[in-house]
């Protein structure tokens, strides 16, 4: 058996205090390469300084009185949050001695940056890699992964086609070789985002209006994101979660399933791992505003300098996000809004990734409008961002939508040979705590060999 790098514990991940002094130093100079596998003690929402990475968005861009707090996730290796889950999978089955260096391939179901999450890891631990994603993808996702190492398998359609991603991914696994981190239906996704994501949430409060956490808003990929919800809740038990979902592809809303520009979101199922229980609102959030905040925020620090965003702030959030992560702050308007908080009560969300990989998209927005000049802009700073309505806000806090949202999930994992007794223990929050409890078990694996690497 080849060795590999072991990296970090989930509590390492969350608290950089945690680990050992000169692994710290280490993984900070490895910054410097990315292709250091010290690089694994960077998967972290912290900086050098033991403190979230996070920007507290300007009110005038906003134009609601809470404070909008969104974690930054460009920041973590490989450029997206992503990565985290990927390593959780990887390590994982490491210790559990069902994936072995040397004998298996790797598979990565993704839209995108799952899978160069994927590629980077197995890159970093010595695995080889298969990425399985939709074809219509951007072309900084695809370019991303080769740059890896990883080979793409693809599918037909967007991200809103990843069932086919799922279909392709059970065939390669057929073969005894290829072992699949499959992020829509393993719960190491589950535990890094409750116990990284959750616990860097409630750090990021700390000092801003009351402290508090009044709403999280997440847009569900693969879901694991939005298990941060469920963490906060033990702390805030107030908080309300809300899932945003793509106005074109409604699939929690009502079974929707239509096509959709918000790459990595709204991918036409109830993921396995989703715990719906948890989940307060659903929110639609159409695709094009969310392009158009992109545009606006990349393309126009003059315009929101104009509207009385200081100037350091608008250049400097420039390269903060990508799609998906104005479709969150578009849904903690709104959902700020839909619950009248006030200027001592905190909304958060999450920036997965920063611009890097959505230069072609705005290039393709270009191409679509006769011009984007400082005057349309303007009128897109007030339509997308200022005039972010209620409307299409669900609340699912009831028993029949909590059904409506199991019946979804049997009706997508049912054809993959989960039994309905097992969706069904799903309904106990019992069921997540002791998904959630393995963290400690996991710990102490990935301690024990890393002592012996």
């Amino acid at each position: 058996m080849n060795k590999i790098p072991f990296g970090p514990t989930y509590d390492e991940m969350y608290d950089l205090d945690k680990i050992d002094p000169e692994i710290r130093e280490k993984a900070n100079k490895a910054k410097e390469n990315e292709f250091d596998h010290m690089n694994l003690f960077n998967i972290t929402w912290k900086d050098e300084n033991n403190e979230v990475r996070k920007i507290v968005l300007p009110k005038e861009l906003t134009g609601v009185d809470a404070n909008i707090v969104v974690l930054i996730g460009k920041h973590f290796p490989s450029g997206s949050h992503k990565v985290g889950a990927a390593y959780s999978t990887l390590i994982e089955g490491c210790v559990d001695k069902e994936i072995i260096p040397g004998e298996h391939t790797i598979l990565g179901p993704s839209t995108g940056n799952f899978g160069i999450g994927v590629s980077y890891i197995c890159n970093l631990m010595g695995y080889d890699a298969i990425v399985i994603m939709p074809d219509n993808m951007s072309k900084e996702r695809y370019e991303r992964i080769k740059k890896y190492g990883a080979k793409l398998d693809l599918t037909p359609g967007t991200e809103s086609d990843v069932i086919l991603t799922l279909e392709r991914t059970y065939e390669l696994k057929s073969n005894p070789i290829n072992k699949s981190l499959a992020q829509f239906e393993l719960f190491p996704n589950y535990r890094f985002h409750r116990h990284v994501t959750g616990n860097s949430s409630i750090d990021a409060v700390k000092g801003i209006g009351n402290g508090r956490i009044a709403c999280f808003t997440c847009a569900p990929g693969s879901a694991g994101t939005i298990a941060a919800g469920d963490k906060i809740k033990e702390v805030f038990p107030e908080v309300k979660i809300a899932a945003l979902e793509p106005y074109e592809c409604s699939t929690l809303t009502n079974g929707g399933r239509g096509q959709h520009r918000i790459e990595g979101i709204g991918d036409k199922m109830c993921t396995l791992i989703h715990n719906v229980l948890n989940t307060d609102f659903v929110v639609l959030i159409e695709d094009e505003d969310c392009v158009k905040g992109l545009k606006v925020i990349h393309d126009g620090s003059d315009t929101l300098i104009k509207c009385g965003v200081k100037k350091e702030i608008a250049y400097s959030m420039k390269d903060l996000f990508g799609v998906s992560g104005i479709c969150n702050i578009i849904g903690a308007i709104k959902m700020a809004k839909h619950l009248k908080l006030g200027p001592d009560e905190n909304v958060v969300t999450i920036a997965t990734d920063g611009f890097d990989r959505y230069d072609s998209v705005l290039k393709d927005l270009d191409n679509r409008y006769l011009e984007t000049a400082d005057f349309v802009l303007e009128r897109w700073k007030k339509d997308v961002f200022d005039n972010a309505n209620v409307e299409n806000i669900s609340d699912y806090r009831k028993e029949d939508k909590k059904e409506q949202l199991f019946a979804q999930k049997e009706k997508d994992w049912l054809p993959f040979g989960y039994s309905k007794e097992y969706i069904d223990s799903m309904r106990k929050l019992e069921f997540w705590d002791n998904e959630y409890a393995k963290i400690k078990i996991y710990d102490k694996k990935i301690k024990e060999m890393r002592s012996i690497d």
